[in-house]
């Protein structure tokens, strides 16, 4: 019997999403906060934990590594990094990977949960104030996460996966006080956010578009910049399972240079590179971006 499709987008919303709400404002307003305690030391630990989050945990954990299989490595190192991952407080694994990839099989068009043609502020932040997309049923994550939602660590950590961020909190008080709390979980945590943010909005508004490809996406310099290589998203939408999103050499990719260390250290194999000069691989509407691979 064939899963319904899960209807995402505007007029799909069912009214804000308080709980999420409710954690955004008080995390903006605690992230102003932190202007009032300058302190060194703490922005030096939130610079660190914002890498740690958004490159080793979003990019090479969340999006390279769970959602398109680009590459391969040992069970404990992938544990590792989506633990990381959960530090950019941008949801479980399971439901990060699902969206993902629902938004790669419909993006810009009917059923995608982000896309800009539903407004720039939609597509930022208003899918994850008033949008659908966060009310995933299990059939829904069954059906775009298969791989995820077998297994029990991350169905674990999916569950439990803010508690990352208390326990980080409780660390930075006992050794820096107030200053490290607002510093290293508010404000870190808020801008790494809207870094995230700006590929859903941004890259598929502006910038330059390499290749032809069905969707908005284009390659965005700046949003890269923000997201550690994330931006290169014309490229990334033309070659999602490609581990590379900076194809050309002035494209800098951190989290590609992450995952080229990890393979140097043999800890990272069957890695999937496309170039620049490869045709765009179409694929089927009927299965989304990164299941065969997590399947197979």
């Amino acid at each position: 019997m064939a899963t319904t499709m899960p209807m995402y987008g505007r007029k799909y919303q069912k009214g804000v999403n308080w709980i999420t709400a409710i954690a955004m404002t008080s995390f903006h307003v605690l992230a102003v906060a932190a202007f009032f305690y300058i302190d060194l030391g703490a922005i030096l630990a939130a610079a660190v934990l914002w890498f740690v989050a958004g490159s080793l945990g979003i990019g090479m954990a969340y999006h390279r590594l769970l959602t398109h299989r680009s590459y391969k490595c040992p069970k404990w190192v992938e544990y590792f990094l989506t633990m990381c991952g959960t530090l950019a407080l941008e949801g479980g694994p399971i439901f990060w990977v699902a969206t993902h990839r629902v938004h790669h099989q419909k993006s810009d068009r009917e059923g995608d949960p982000h896309t800009p043609r539903e407004g720039t502020w939609w597509s930022h932040a208003g899918w994850i104030l008033r949008g659908e997309g966060l009310h995933h049923d299990a059939s829904v994550l069954a059906r775009y996460a298969p791989d995820l939602s077998r297994d029990k660590f991350h169905v674990w950590l999916s569950t439990w996966h803010w508690m990352s961020n208390v326990v980080v909190g409780l660390v930075l008080l006992a050794f820096g006080g107030v200053p490290y709390v607002l510093w290293g979980i508010f404000f870190r945590t808020t801008f790494g956010l809207h870094c995230t943010w700006l590929v859903n909005s941004a890259t598929h508004i502006w910038g330059r578009r390499r290749f032809t490809t069905r969707d908005d996406s284009t390659n965005n310099w700046w949003v890269a910049a923000l997201s550690f290589g994330e931006g290169w998203h014309n490229n990334h939408h033309a070659h999602p399972t490609s581990a590379r999103h900076g194809l050309a050499w002035y494209e800098l990719d951190v989290n590609w240079i992450g995952i080229s260390t990890l393979r140097a250290l043999g800890l990272a194999w069957d890695v999937k590179m496309a170039k620049i000069a490869q045709d765009v691989p179409y694929e089927e509407n009927d299965r989304p971006v990164g299941v065969e691979e997590a399947v197979a």
